[in-house]
């Protein structure tokens, strides 16, 4: 029985599934990192710090369209959160047509040239619905015609004790000449974890890296005082003079405040003023120390970069527990442990 698998990353950005991948742990089974890639310069160093310190040649910087996949070397799985821009449900949603949309195709020729054992490839859920839903249903064929069983399923994260809203379709693929067949984790173990829970217990030391203050604009500051918590600046009673004076479509996050009796929304990377994720009580944005708690990373996690770099390295990645979660679950299925689980859904 294999014991250690070996694992290669594309788009790796600052370590959530690295981070869930290494602390996996089933029965003396474990997955240790092999290589990485990012094209951020930030996003690398962040990974090299906290995943593997000891051999930071192991992570390429660099565009995936130059990346030499030859030099990578033999892998047992493999995990790829292919950046998923244009299949986001907030934006144009361009799916195949976009910048982004053809780079999982790299992923797909790493399946052919090293042939791992397994894969775990995550996108937004709207995924499901790019290009009339067209582009799905391609990426999934060419994961099988690469030679894999697949198992796709809409994740929501906030029903595995995550605290934070964030749905991800995530597949898992086992090889198909592998006896093994995957189950999707039941979300019954775990109870609901709210954002203050998160954010408050522990207090976050004082020392704690990326915690820097934010700082508010006095107009800022004014705005939230007129938003309770859950609101955001066009669902709240707000003076005309602090409305915002925006056209066309009216994002729900825009100086959304958490509720803190519900588990966060959802975290985003990109996104200017207003979209930072605000305090439920205090008249601010949470800091990026914050931020990475509901994204579940441990506070000695440390994001490099600029404070504004940090802030899109926490919301790009995964979370690093819900990571951790699925990763048992694929070490469970290799090691023929039961474990309890739920139907595949793709519903919102």
């Amino acid at each position: 029985m294999d014991t250690v698998f070996r694992l290669g990353e594309l788009f790796c950005g600052p370590g959530g599934l690295a981070w869930g991948a290494k602390n996996a742990n089933v029965d003396g089974m474990k997955i240790e990192h092999a290589w990485a890639n990012d094209y951020d310069f930030d996003t690398c160093q962040t990974y090299i710090r906290n995943i593997c310190p000891d051999n930071p040649e192991s992570v390429y910087w660099e565009d995936v369209h130059t990346l030499d996949l030859d030099k990578l070397g033999a892998i047992d799985a493999l995990a790829f959160g292919f950046p998923c821009n244009d299949f986001s449900l907030v934006g144009e949603q361009l799916g195949f047509k976009g910048k982004y949309g053809p780079l999982y195709t790299y992923g797909i020729k790493v399946l052919h040239r090293y042939k791992p054992k397994w894969f775990l490839a995550e996108n937004v859920g709207g995924i499901k619905s790019a290009n009339e839903g067209n582009a799905f249903e391609k990426i999934k064929e060419d994961m099988i015609n690469a030679g894999y069983r697949i198992y796709p399923n809409l994740y929501k994260f906030e029903n595995y004790g995550i605290p934070q809203a964030r749905h991800r379709v995530i597949i898992i693929g086992i090889r198909d000449d592998l006896p093994y067949v995957f189950k999707i984790p039941s979300t019954k173990p775990y109870e609901m974890v709210t954002c203050k829970e998160a954010i408050e217990k522990p207090p976050i030391p004082a020392d704690a890296p990326n915690n820097e203050p934010t700082k508010q604009s006095k107009q800022v500051i004014e705005r939230l005082k007129y938003i309770k918590p859950g609101q955001n600046a066009f669902n709240a009673d707000i003076p005309e003079e602090l409305q915002l004076k925006v056209r066309g479509a009216k994002i729900s996050q825009i100086y959304k405040r958490l509720d803190p009796d519900k588990p966060s929304y959802t975290i985003t990377g990109s996104g200017g003023g207003g979209t930072h994720v605000y305090h439920w009580e205090e008249n601010r944005a949470l800091t990026n120390r914050e931020r990475a708690r509901l994204q579940t990373f441990p506070d000695d996690y440390v994001f490099e970069g600029s404070k504004e770099s940090v802030r899109k390295q926490i919301g790009m990645a995964v979370p690093a527990k819900g990571a951790k979660i699925l990763f048992e679950a694929v070490l469970k299925t290799f090691a023929g442990i039961e474990y309890e689980y739920d139907e595949p859904s793709m519903k919102e």
